[in-house]
């Protein structure tokens, strides 16, 4: 049984999203605002969170932002078309995924349980011992810590994924698509901005120059790769 927090300040859409949800494995709680999503995330196990972003009283961003402080807990942003710039935001600072109003059921469904799946999946993995050096970037896969030139670094968790996927092959150049299937576990829709956009915050974080980067590579036309002649 997973437990999915519904957290949107208009009723009709919580009901709708109970009934794309109606599901034995789910068990459902409802919030209608960032204050009240977080008490019901004191309270209780949840194992997922599907939050609007213009609310009354605390928005969704800021109560994703106050979620990610107790919890990694998939976060799947409800966002209306004209929020683009609001979804840019909640992708880099935390969020998992996005469904933009109206919803089609069946996407609804199915990107529950691809993050639902993922969570599960590594949530249950062994913790790897070993970590990965390149230039002066080291990852800590058993601790989950990135750390450059001996300081730690602020990762989103897309943004550790998608940073040990391209240090565990170095030189190897994925496409935003290869990426996006790997690290959101799901087919991609419109990857490629997606990705930039994680590609560009993580590269403020780990380059000294970020629009000269060292480590982080465009290979025109095919995808991202790190560099792998900084590797130790």
């Amino acid at each position: 049984m997973h437990n999915i927090l519904i957290c949107d300040d208009e009723k009709d859409i919580v009901s709708a999203l109970k009934i794309y949800l109606h599901d034995e494995q789910y068990h459902l709680f409802e919030a209608y605002n960032g204050e009240e999503a977080l008490d019901v995330m004191k309270k209780e196990d949840i194992h997922l969170v599907l939050m609007d972003i213009m609310m009354p009283k605390m928005d969704g961003i800021t109560a994703m932002l106050k979620i990610r402080e107790m919890s990694n807990v998939p976060v799947i942003l409800l966002t209306a078309k004209s929020e683009d710039n609001d979804k840019i935001l909640g992708l880099t600072v935390g969020a998992d995924d996005y469904i933009t109003k109206p919803f089609n059921p069946l996407e609804v469904s199915a990107r529950v349980k691809s993050q639902l799946r993922r969570y599960r999946l590594l949530g249950s993995k062994p913790e790897e011992s070993r970590s990965i050096t390149i230039g002066s970037i080291e990852l800590n896969d058993a601790r989950k810590e990135v750390l450059v030139d001996g300081e730690m670094v602020n990762l989103t968790p897309k943004e550790y994924e998608i940073l040990k996927l391209m240090m565990s092959e170095p030189g190897k150049v994925f496409s935003p698509d290869q990426i996006y299937r790997k690290v959101w576990g799901q087919e991609p829709y419109g990857s490629e901005n997606t990705v930039a956009v994680h590609i560009r915050h993580l590269r403020e974080k780990i380059e000294i120059e970020p629009a000269e980067p060292r480590y982080i590579k465009v290979v025109f036309g095919q995808g991202y790769k790190v560099e792998r002649g900084r590797a130790k």
